[in-house]
């Protein structure tokens, strides 16, 4: 018989990558405590080779040392059988067939994050506005939708040794996307062969199969309940932001812009193509605003006033009030920050750019959920 105390301390123990208790996912054979004092805690791993493995024994220790009179501990290691696996992905997907979780209809509140060009820092304010929604206590994913140039694993330290993306984990036909910061993500680079980074290939794929890989990773993929859903589209107006304007017509769209008038253009391009699928354009984040100065002056490195001019244009074409949510500064921090694999909200959140992402955070979270028009406070982690 399991011994009550014992199992109430093992409820605190959460599965790192599924993100509920291990007790409601079947994960403990035999939780109880002898008359020698001695916890003997029955664990089931979901698969072999479970990368938490380490982290989730570790925690089953911790919790079990932790009741009163217990003097030892012992962890019977074991792996779930291919039934109980396959009721644990039952459980969590729920019975048939899995359909598009986050389209219409969805009380997750999904970002599309596009630019009209490359490197105005697209993936780097993606990435860390996630992890600042995350710090929040919201529960946050992200998917990485440049296929060609993603970036999104590097820069929240989801890589190994040799730089390579690490692999979700695969239960049957569930993947669970790895989780940084506090944000669960999925990228293709977590599925290429280690031999392709190392070889520095390349993924050349066209249309119908792009648009296949989103579909996948936004139905294969098991987010759980998510609070807010931001992807990371690749820049322009090409077949991927056709696609998510198609399987998610439902999403709000951040569009990124730099200061100058020719990025500006082309930013409002995307804003449009975005709107003309349906979807709604909720801000303009301008970044590279300017290098502050010792003097507290700003070095407009890249001009000025473009994230104001794409704003302004997309509210007059799109019939809605489209706002500035915020004028990211030039940081060092930032881009050390991506490097690293710590972004720069938690590395150095006193940093001016992270304040600015920050305020955007604030001004998501404050949202809260909701379906036509009803809004429902988040659920925090």
């Amino acid at each position: 018989m399991s011994d009550e105390r014992l199992l109430a301390a093992l409820s605190r123990v959460i599965d790192p990558e599924i993100r509920r208790p291990i007790t409601e996912l079947d994960m403990i054979a035999e939780a109880r405590i002898d008359g020698s004092g001695t916890a003997r805690v029955g664990l089931r791993l979901t698969i072999v080779g479970c990368p938490a493995a380490r982290t989730i024994e570790r925690d089953v220790r911790d919790a079990a040392a932790s009741v009163p009179g217990v003097a030892a501990v012992d962890v019977d290691v074991s792996v779930m059988t291919p039934d109980q696996r396959a009721a644990l992905t039952e459980r969590l997907k729920g019975p048939g067939t899995r359909s598009m979780p986050f389209g219409p209809g969805t009380l997750t509140q999904v970002y599309a994050v596009t630019s009209g060009k490359g490197g105005v820092g697209k993936s780097t304010l993606t990435a860390n506005l996630a992890v600042a929604l995350a710090a929040r206590g919201l529960r946050v994913g992200l998917v990485d939708a440049d296929v060609h140039g993603f970036s999104i694993p590097g820069i929240l330290g989801l890589v190994d040794e040799t730089g390579a993306a690490v692999r979700p984990t695969r239960l049957d036909d569930m993947i669970l996307p790895p989780v940084a910061h506090g944000v669960k993500t999925i990228s293709i680079g977590m599925f290429l062969d280690p031999s392709d980074h190392a070889s520095g290939k390349a993924v050349a794929w066209r249309g119908p199969m792009l648009h296949r890989t989103i579909q996948q990773f936004l139905t294969d993929v098991w987010f759980g309940d998510l609070d807010v859903l931001l992807l990371d589209l690749p820049p322009g107006t090409g077949d991927i932001a056709i696609s998510v304007g198609q399987l998610l017509p439902n999403a709000d769209v951040l569009v990124v812009t730099t200061p100058q008038a020719a990025a500006a253009e082309v930013a409002e391009r995307s804003g449009l193509v975005a709107a003309q699928t349906g979807q709604t354009v909720f801000g303009v984040i301008e970044n590279m605003a300017g290098l502050p100065q010792p003097d507290g002056s700003m070095l407009e490195i890249f001009g000025s006033g473009g994230g104001e001019l794409v704003a302004d244009r997309l509210t007059r074409t799109t019939g809605t009030e489209v706002p500035l949510l915020a004028s990211v500064p030039i940081s060092v921090a930032l881009r050390t920050g991506g490097d690293a694999g710590v972004p720069v909200v938690v590395a150095d959140p006193a940093d001016p750019a992270a304040l600015a992402i920050a305020a955007v955070a604030d001004r998501l979270a404050a949202r809260g959920r909701g379906l036509a028009g009803r809004s429902l406070p988040f659920s925090r982690a």
